[in-house]
Order: C-alpha cells, then structure tokens, then sequence
C-alpha cells in the first residue's frame, strides 16, 4: 500500500484505473487492528492499487472528501468515486471485503 504524500499525489492515485483509498491513523485503535489483514486483501483485490491517506497528516482534505470517521476507504474507478465505506465503526476484514466485492 502506497503512502500519499500530498494532494497532487491522492488525485494522481484517484485516476489510476481502480484505486481502493484507506484513511486512517496511527493513533487509531481501530485502525490498528484491521492493518495486518491490508496485505491479504489487497492480495485478494489485485486489480486495484491500495492507497494510504494519514487523516492527521490531510485533515483538510479528508474534510473535502467527507472523512468524518477512520478507518474510512473510497474507491474509485478512473477518477470517479464507485464507493465509500465510510463511518466512525470499527471495519473487520469481512466488512472490507464485501465493500470491495459489491463494487461495480
């Protein structure tokens, strides 16, 4: 999972073919636990590249994106958002991963 550095480098991420985008935080116990399943579901999902946002680092930007609960993961489709799981709950690696299956 890449690590976005700066908006120009999310926006470049967005307009990959099919991006999956996790917002988090290192402080985030929640965030905490679903981090070493990541590896396996982007194994599973190969046909999307994984993106990393640290919410403390883009706050502003996660504000613009309507970021309001971590862990948060938007996907997009050549720039075009195709889902969101977005909410302040804890996610468990099924929860990722029917998101994951239910886009189109």
């Amino acid at each position: 999972m890449k690590t976005i550095q700066n908006k120009q480098e999310f926006d470049q991420a967005i307009r990959a073919n099919k991006a999956i985008v996790m917002f988090s935080a290192d402080w985030c116990p929640d965030c905490v636990i679903i981090k070493p399943v990541m590896p396996e579901i982007e194994n599973q999902f190969s046909d999307y590249t994984f993106f990393y946002v640290d919410r403390d680092e883009h706050i502003e930007h996660c504000q613009n994106m309507d970021i309001f609960g971590i862990p948060s993961f938007l996907a997009f489709d050549n720039g075009v958002e195709i889902g969101r799981l977005v909410n302040k709950d804890r996610k468990t690696k099924e929860q990722i991963r029917n998101f994951i299956d239910s886009l189109v």
